[in-house]
């Protein structure tokens, strides 16, 4: 009998841990962040046993943790068998090794957490390059780990490392070779992306980006926006890599919407810097869609971690920018706060919309055929025959307005950009085309 054999990686029973310090100002509320923590690891495929929020009276700067606490989590470790601890917090390399020792299982803070799941689920080139760069970044500050191949001397000369070189010299100077050699690919990408988004801009169509916490509901309104198939998981960060897809806006006005990558607090200053040119596409719309969970316990001060990241990229109403707020999730508010959320959107100027039931929805893309469309009016007569002309303005422009005319033509009033009115008058010299007269 033919015995098959298990190629899976085992699931690895985690613990996580949120470590709280009183000291903390304006700290979000901790049992959030450790639910938040909690879904990072299970994002992670990883089998989480036990969550504890861990207060801190002080940093311990040997293993973050007082000394009692360290042995009160080594005996956990041992009684749940556990392999993997995840730690809410930047752990100082010295930290993260001297915790391993004493609980002789694998420890991963915050950033290591984003980081790998980051890796698995970059898919373009660009996002595979940042998220590596990122990684190195990160790993390059963690070698300082003592065991016994980091401390061998080599000798020779050239890539082999010189005379006197110790292993860990030669790691890292190997890894700053490759972020050199990253860097140098991902200003090609970035250059691409750049011709990319220039070509866009010859194509007379408004940009919308959307932004906000991970988790927040950006992938399935984007989904309902523009009827596409875009991954959709209750699950952190299940959005990286850009999506741009074209939205019809009301009146046949067609825009450009792009999905971006979720935002998160303390994100690794790794990814923030690796992810700058993701977030391009944020700086260059002419409208931004802040997508935040109105019905999650920890909505303001997820708002308040997207909103500095986007002051970060000078992306404010005070530098001009058009952004309006849009609140998802509203069917799972209760018939109260529903009531409640309806009078403050009307108040704060939001948008309060179900990306799942659709609720809002229509009534947040005439909002956006408004904004994006302060180009002049003009008024367009077409001939009886003139088809393809009245297809080529629903294509290219906005139709606000039409009725018939003698003889079977056409009466439009239109909004087009100055670029796209000079193609159509090229294209289409037999229309009269005359500025709106109210």
């Amino acid at each position: 009998m033919t015995q098959l054999i298990d190629h899976e990686d085992p699931v690895l029973k985690a613990l996580v841990l949120h470590p709280v310090r009183s000291s903390q100002a304006n700290a979000r509320d901790p049992q959030a962040r450790l639910e938040e923590a909690t879904g990072l690891a299970l994002a992670l495929d990883l089998d989480v046993v036990e969550s504890r929020v861990v207060p801190l009276r002080e940093r311990t700067p040997a293993t973050l943790f007082g000394k009692g606490k360290v042995e009160e989590l080594r005996l956990l470790c041992e009684v749940e068998e556990i392999d993997v601890v995840v730690v809410d917090e930047a752990l100082s390399p010295v930290q993260q090794r001297n915790l391993e020792k004493a609980w002789d299982v694998k420890v991963v803070d915050r950033s290591g957490v984003i980081l790998e799941i980051f890796g698995r689920r970059a898919r373009t080139k660009e996002g595979v390059l940042q998220v590596e760069l990122a990684r190195l970044e990160y790993e390059k500050s963690r070698l300082v780990r003592t065991w016994t191949h980091l401390e061998r001397q080599r000798g020779g000369t050239g890539s082999t490392g010189g005379p006197g070189e110790t292993q860990i010299e030669l790691d890292r100077r190997q890894i700053a070779d490759r972020i050199i050699k990253m860097k140098k690919e991902l200003v090609e990408v970035r250059r691409t992306r750049t011709l990319h988004r220039s070509q866009r801009k010859k194509v007379p169509y408004p940009t919308i980006a959307l932004v906000g916490y991970t988790n927040a509901g950006k992938s399935t309104l984007f989904n309902r926006l523009t009827e596409a198939q875009v991954l959709v998981q209750d699950m952190l960060f299940a959005t990286l890599d850009p999506t741009l897809r074209t939205v019809k806006l009301p009146d046949g006005r067609p825009a450009i919407l792009s999905d971006t990558v979720g935002f998160i607090s303390d994100l690794p200053h790794e990814l923030i810097e690796s992810f700058r040119a993701t977030l391009e596409e944020v700086q260059e719309a002419d409208v931004v869609l802040h997508v935040r969970d109105i019905a999650g316990p920890d909505t303001q001060a997820q708002r308040r971690d997207v909103e500095k990241v986007m002051a970060e990229l000078d992306v404010t109403t005070e530098s001009g920018r058009k952004i309006i707020e849009v609140w998802n999730k509203a069917d799972l508010l209760s018939d109260d706060d529903r009531i409640e959320a309806e009078g403050a959107a009307r108040r704060t100027g939001a948008a309060l919309v179900s990306a799942v039931t659709g609720q809002g929805c229509e009534a947040l893309l005439q909002r956006l055929a408004a904004l994006v469309d302060e180009t002049p009016e003009i008024d367009v007569i077409l001939a009886a025959e003139d088809g393809q002309a009245l297809a080529w303005l629903y294509r290219h422009g906005r139709v606000v307005g039409r009725h018939e005319s003698g003889e079977g033509g056409l009466h439009l009033r239109v909004r087009l950009d100055g670029q796209a009115l000079g193609r159509f008058e090229r294209m289409f010299p037999q229309a009269s085309v005359a500025e709106a007269v109210e």
